[in-house]
């Protein structure tokens, strides 16, 4: 099984995600003979406490995205009261130099994340895809697909 092991940082397991437009945006903008935006290398912490893949808003604006959706979370700031998060349709692109992980069409919701030095939280629907190792003893994990 292909396998990329990165190594714990301060503030997690941080790894290297490529964010675009889904594949219909990208056929829409086709059809219409507009050009289609060049994926965006950012930096992705993994959580396993996310509800689902989040992804700062200065990306998808830089993107050209327009929400499809709104989804309510809750998250420690927002104690018991929900948060109404904006959902987009985007591709990611899990990165290494050997290896890749490709999502053409996943919805994210829309997070304040860069003042965390992260522009994304990888959640369970992606990791859902993979077997993850996280060996705190050594200070690595591996994601393996």
């Amino acid at each position: 099984m292909p396998h990329l092991t990165i190594q714990i940082a301060t503030g997690g397991p941080i790894l290297d995600v490529r964010i675009g437009v889904s594949q219909a945006r990208a056929a829409a903008l086709k059809n219409a003979n507009q050009a289609v935006p060049n994926p965006i290398q950012i930096r992705g912490l993994i959580d396993t406490g996310a509800s689902c893949t989040c992804v700062d808003p200065a990306v998808l604006s830089a993107l050209g995205l327009a929400p499809t959706g709104v989804i309510p979370m809750l998250t420690p700031s927002t104690g018991q009261q929900a948060h109404h998060a904006n959902v987009y349709d985007i591709s990611l692109v899990l990165v290494h130099p050997n290896l890749t992980l490709t999502h053409q069409n996943i919805p994210v919701a829309e997070a304040q994340l860069a003042i965390q030095g992260i522009q994304a939280l990888i959640g369970p629907d992606v990791l859902k895809l993979c077997v993850l190792v996280y060996d705190g003893q050594s200070g690595a994990c591996t994601l393996a697909f």
